[in-house]
């Protein structure tokens, strides 16, 4: 395990957004866009806070907790996979970040759905911080 694609890929607790201040704060001041089926809300932060993402699926198109606890694992999974590019570059720039993900779709959907949205959006951000700090 050894692996220098394995070093990273880990999504610990210090990584997570959880504080109700700093969500209140992103969805009031921070910009969004979609990639179907997944929203992202971002808003560059202090480089101390680090990259930090929270996760949801609304429960008025998944009735069972099972059901949404499924779609935020694997929006978990994607992300945690494909976030080292962008905290690279933040850590580069000194940069924090706030990112949140909204599933918007009505159907559970399929890892191969979710990879490549999540992957976009990632780019689409770290193309915006670009843009910002030039």
């Amino acid at each position: 395990m050894n692996d220098k694609n394995h070093i990273h890929c880990s999504l610990n607790k210090t990584e997570r957004l959880k504080s109700r201040k700093a969500i209140d704060l992103l969805f009031e001041k921070g910009k969004s866009f979609s990639q179907s089926p997944v929203k992202v809300i971002w808003l560059p932060q202090v480089p101390e806070k680090g990259l930090q993402a929270g996760f949801t699926v609304s429960s008025r198109n998944f009735k069972k907790a099972t059901d949404r606890n499924r779609v935020k694992r694997l929006l978990r999974e994607c992300y945690r996979l494909q976030k080292n590019e962008l905290k690279q570059t933040l850590q580069q720039q000194q940069h924090g970040l706030f990112l949140f993900f909204i599933y918007q779709g009505r159907e559970l959907p399929a890892y191969a759905e979710i990879y490549p949205a999540i992957g976009q959006l990632l780019l689409r951000v770290q193309k915006k911080m670009y843009e910002n700090n030039q």
